[in-house]
């Protein structure tokens, strides 16, 4: 029962707020326009400053975790290729890179900092995590969606070129060096900067659910269905099932497992819908796996957190 608990205030106040989002798209509060505008905002301005606060107030030979690193990027990795091979099995390989994507692609930045600050308190070590997988989830999104198009144009000069700038531009990328160079040089943080940052980071989780809620279209999920389903599982439960018990194995508890969890099994990102439909995709399959593994994390992200629990590795 106190594992379930524990699962519960963890999980439900994130959830809880993509449905108050929902719910104010509903009431006509929040229409598609100002949400879309609001994750753009959360993911360039909010974010990131808390992403560098974390990073610029602790001190980076504590902090600093490359072996966390190494490994998230590593599954991220070995996540990429067994989507690619399961992808194979599509019937309709105009959706192929859509599927792909969806599979291995997470909103681990917003939901992994947000669920880790619930069981802790804190960010903790997500910054670590997502240094090792967004990178990789930026890369390999451009690559898929140029190689595995409807058309299949390949990967063309602008393809390399939007993936180059989309990697060096990264807002959250850039905070996390931001941070780690100004807690590497010992450069004291002045009270008003830091309350300052502080309340505008402290904005950016509770917004950012809100308009991921407020994001979604139920319709879409009833687009392809099938392979929809199937990235989905992949998604929540099958690179969960594969890999957790991997970085169990390698010594990886509470706040570090915590975050491999939400890196592995958080529903896939909305961005990556945005990006199909940029670069030529219908998107249909896209939008179906966001919705569904957004309305399915609830339950799936809480029986992880339990089992893991139980098992006195978080």
């Amino acid at each position: 029962m106190d594992s379930l608990i524990f699962s519960l205030n963890a999980t439900a106040p994130v959830f809880l707020m993509m449905l108050l989002g929902m719910a104010l798209r509903y009431l006509g509060w929040l229409d598609a326009d100002l949400a879309e505008k609001l994750n753009r905002f959360v993911f360039r301005v909010p974010l990131p400053v808390m992403v560098f606060t974390d990073m610029a107030t602790v001190d980076i030979t504590q902090a600093w975790d490359g072996r966390l690193v190494l490994f998230c990027f590593g599954v991220t990795a070995l996540s990429i290729v067994l989507a690619w091979a399961a992808s194979l099995l599509l019937r309709d390989r105009s959706v192929q890179g859509e599927f792909i994507q969806g599979a291995y692609r997470s909103s681990a930045a917003l939901l992994g900092v947000a669920l880790i600050q619930n069981m802790y308190g804190s960010a903790g070590v997500a910054p670590m995590m997502i240094l090792g997988c967004l990178p990789l989830y930026n890369v390999a999104a451009v690559l898929v969606l140029s190689l595995f198009g409807p058309e299949r144009h390949g990967l063309d000069r602008a393809a390399v070129r939007r993936t180059a700038k989309g990697v060096a531009t990264n807002p959250i990328l850039l905070a996390l060096l931001a941070g780690i160079a100004w807690t590497a040089l010992d450069i004291p943080m002045p009270v008003i900067l830091g309350g300052t940052l502080d309340s505008l980071g402290g904005i950016s989780t509770p917004l950012g659910l809100m308009a991921m809620g407020a994001s979604f279209d139920f319709k879409a999920a009833s687009g392809r269905m099938g392979p929809a389903a199937a990235a989905s599982f992949m998604k929540l439960v099958g690179f969960c099932a594969l890999f957790l018990p991997l970085a169990a194995a390698m010594g990886f508890r509470r706040e570090e497992l915590a975050a491999v969890l939400i890196m592995l099994g958080s529903a896939s990102t909305v961005s990556g819908y945005v990006m199909a439909r940029s670069m030529g995709h219908e998107g249909t399959l896209a939008a179906s796996v966001v919705m569904l593994t957004t309305l399915l994390s609830a339950f799936t992200i809480t029986g992880w957190i339990w089992l893991l629990r139980a098992l006195q590795l978080i």
